[in-house]
């Protein structure tokens, strides 16, 4: 069986509590963050870390948009998919300038320092429920 649970600061972790092969994921969500958004439209981002084995993301949900798609960007072009990979004892990153997660036709306007809600689904894993703050529109965080 497997579980999710919340916890601050947007971390989610979503682990399996029966079974012991290591072909099964187990995904940490960190870094998630959505910049204001300045139209009816926005973009989040988030990383997947995974160390188990591979899964996929499927989908995303939200109460703020009923059209959320994840995209690719390639060759400086922007592109919806059907889901992306999360390699066994690897990571997904979803970041500016990279893929994301895009959120159409917005239900209200978040402001910087509110919290809106996304539902990852994945092939394997049970959904993940992220609280990502709203950052301002020029937000980029700092890579390490």
């Amino acid at each position: 069986m497997l579980g999710s649970g919340l916890l601050c600061a947007g971390l989610v972790l979503t682990g399996c509590s029966s079974g012991s092969g290591s072909d099964r994921p187990e995904l940490k969500v960190d870094g998630a963050f959505m910049p204001q958004p300045v139209s009816d439209m926005a973009a989040a981002f988030l990383t997947v870390s995974n160390t188990g084995g591979a899964d996929k993301l499927t989908s995303v949900t939200s109460t703020l948009s009923d059209d959320v798609t994840i995209h690719e960007s390639k060759d400086q072009r922007m592109r919806k998919v059907s889901g992306f990979d999360i390699p066994a004892k690897g990571r997904l990153d979803l970041e500016r300038g990279g893929n994301h997660i895009m959120l159409m036709g917005l239900k209200k306007q978040p402001k910087d320092g509110e919290r809106i809600s996304l539902r990852l689904h994945f092939e394997k894993s049970d959904p993940i429920k992220v609280e990502l703050p709203v950052k301002p529109p020029t937000y980029n965080p700092a890579k390490h």
